[in-house]
C-alpha cells in the first residue's frame, strides 16, 4: 500500500494519499441481480503539493483510477495511481519535479513526456487503457490496476484522445489526437483501431488554429471535430502563463469528415464562439448530422487571453442539439436547446453510439452555486425527463449507464455514479434503476474515504 500526504483542504478537489484494497464494502439496499463487473473511474490526484502553484491546474494532476467491482451481490474497491514516467520520477524524488502541464522541468530531470493519464479509462481489444488527450494511453491490469506501460498499438506515436468512440456495429475504436505537429501545433490526427487492436487507419490534417479539442462525434457516415477558441500557446507557456486561454474572436469551427473518404473529404462549418467539452451522441438523419452536446457560451476553468474575466453565467453548460447539413451550401448550422438545467458529463446507452438514441443523461445542478447534484435521465422520444438529486451539500459524479442484460432494450438498466458526502467527508457508489430514477438508489455502496472529484469512467462486464 503506497501512501502520500493528504492535502489539508477539506474540498473534494483535494487529492487523497492512500491506495486502498477493500474486499468487502457495506451496502444499503440490494445490489441488482445480474450486475457483475467493474466500474472504473479516472481523475486528477496529485502525488505531491505543486512545484509552482501559479502554474498549477486541476487538469494537470497525476491520474488515479478507482475500481468498484460488483459480483454475487457484494462490492469491493481498489484504487491506484497510474505509474507514468512523471509519477515514478517524482515518487523516487519524494517531491514534485514538474509544474502544471509540464514544460522544461521534464527535460531538466530526464523525464519522458508520457503525460499524466488522468482523464478517462476505457476497455478495448482486451486492454484497460487510462487516457488523456495529450499522450498515448497507459495500459493497466484490470484486476490489480498495476500499470503495464504506454500502449502504442504497434505504430502510434501521436497524442490520443481521452474520448475515443466504439462503433457498436464493427467494434472499431475511432480516435483523434491534437498537437501532432509538436506542442501547441494546429496539426490533428484521426484514426481507427480495429476490434483486434490493430491500427486500420491514421491520417493527419490541419485545424484552423491550435485548440483544446477534448471530445468529438462519430456517426455511421461522418466524424465531427469541434474546434473552439480555447487556444494553446507556446508563448504563454514560456512566459509562465496558462498555456490555454479563451480567445473568442477566433470563432467556432466544426470540421466534418466522411468516414469512408477520410481527410480528403474534410470541410469546416462556422458559428459564433461557444465551447463544448463533451458530446452526448451524434447520428445521421435525412442527410443531416445531428449532435447533442453540452454547450457553454465561453470556456470555463481557463482565463481569457486578453486578461479580461469571463462572466460566470457564460461558463455554465446546457444540453443543446446541433444540426449540420452538408448539402445546404452554407457553412452555418443550427442550434436548439434540449434542457435548461446547467450541467455536464453527458452519457448514453453506448450501444447507440453513432446511431439515433432515444435516451440520454447528464449530471446537472439543481441549486444555484451548489455544483453538480442531480442525475438527469432524458427520454427524447417521449419528451420527458426524470431526475434524482443527492442531499443538500453532496455532489454527484458522471453517471455511467449499464444495460440490464446484453439484450435489454435501449435505456433499460442501471445508472452508476460516485456521490460525494460532504458532511461525512467520504464517498458512496449509488445505483439507480432507469425505470425509476426519481425513486433514488436501489443500492448504495459505502466507502470509508473520499473519491476526489474526477472526470470519466466506464463499466466493464465480468469475464469480458
Amino acid at each position: 500500500m503506497a501512501t502520500a500526504p493528504d492535502a489539508t483542504s477539506f474540498s473534494n478537489f483535494a487529492p487523497i494519499g492512500t491506495e486502498y484494497d477493500l474486499p468487502a464494502l457495506r451496502v444499503t439496499g440490494e445490489l441488482p441481480k445480474g450486475l457483475a463487473g467493474t466500474l472504473f473511474r479516472n481523475g486528477p490526484n496529485p502525488q505531491f503539493p505543486p512545484l509552482d502553484p501559479l502554474r498549477d491546474h486541476w487538469f494537470a494532476g497525476d491520474g488515479m483510477v478507482h475500481a468498484f467491482t460488483i459480483a454475487d451481490g457484494t462490492a469491493s474497491y481498489r484504487n491506484r495511481w497510474v505509474r507514468t514516467d512523471r509519477w515514478l520520477a517524482e515518487h523516487a524524488a519524494g517531491r514534485a519535479l514538474v509544474a502544471g502541464f509540464g514544460g522544461p522541468e521534464l527535460a531538466e530531470h530526464g523525464i519522458a513526456n508520457t503525460g499524466v493519464a488522468n482523464t478517462n479509462v476505457v476497455w478495448h481489444a482486451g486492454r484497460l487503457l487510462a487516457l488523456e488527450e495529450g499522450h498515448l494511453p497507459f495500459e493497466l491490469d484490470p484486476a490489480t490496476l498495476t500499470t503495464r506501460g504506454v500502449r502504442d498499438f504497434g505504430t502510434l506515436h501521436d497524442p490520443f484522445t481521452a474520448h475515443p468512440k466504439t462503433d457498436p456495429l464493427t467494434g472499431d475504436l475511432i480516435f483523434f489526437g491534437c498537437y501532432a505537429g509538436g506542442a501547441f501545433s494546429p496539426t490533428m490526427t484521426c484514426g481507427v483501431l480495429g476490434a483486434d487492436g490493430r491500427v486500420k487507419r491514421l491520417e493527419r490534417f490541419e485545424a484552423p488554429y491550435c485548440a483544446m479539442v477534448h471530445d468529438f462525434a462519430v456517426t455511421e457516415r461522418h466524424i465531427v471535430f469541434p474546434v473552439m477558441p480555447l487556444t494553446g500557446s507556446m508563448a504563454r507557456a514560456m512566459a509562465g502563463e496558462s498555456p490555454f486561454a479563451w480567445e473568442p474572436d477566433l470563432g467556432t469551427h466544426i470540421g466534418v469528415m466522411e468516414r469512408a473518404q477520410g481527410v480528403a473529404s474534410l470541410r469546416w462549418f462556422r458559428a459564433e464562439n461557444c465551447f463544448v467539452f463533451h458530446v452526448m451522441n451524434a447520428w445521421d438523419q435525412d442527410g443531416r448530422i445531428m449532435l447533442d452536446v453540452m454547450q457553454y457560451a465561453a470556456a470555463p476553468l481557463f482565463p481569457r487571453a486578453d486578461g479580461r474575466e469571463t462572466p460566470p453565467a457564460d461558463t455554465n453548460a446546457t444540453l443543446m442539439r446541433w444540426t449540420l447539413d452538408p448539402a445546404a451550401g452554407t457553412d452555418a448550422f443550427t442550434r436548439a436547446p434540449l434542457d435548461d438545467m446547467c450541467g455536464e458529463f453527458p452519457r448514453l446507452d453506448e450501444r447507440r453510439t453513432s446511431l439515433p438514441n432515444r435516451y440520454g443523461l447528464f449530471v446537472g445542478g439543481s441549486r444555484d452555486g451548489a455544483g453538480l447534484d442531480t442525475i438527469v435521465w432524458h427520454d427524447f422520444t417521449a419528451r420527458r425527463r426524470s431526475a434524482f438529486t443527492v442531499p443538500s451539500g453532496d455532489s454527484a459524479s458522471e453517471a455511467v449507464f449499464v444495460p440490464r442484460s446484453p439484450s435489454a432494450p435501449e435505456g433499460d438498466g442501471w445508472l452508476l455514479s460516485v456521490a460525494w458526502r460532504a458532511q461525512d467527508q467520504r464517498s458512496d457508489l449509488v445505483i439507480l434503476d432507469t425505470q425509476a430514477v426519481a425513486d433514488g438508489p436501489v443500492a448504495t455502496v459505502h466507502l470509508p474515504h473520499r473519491v476526489p472529484f474526477g472526470f470519466h469512467g466506464n463499466w466493464v462486464d465480468a469475464g469480458r
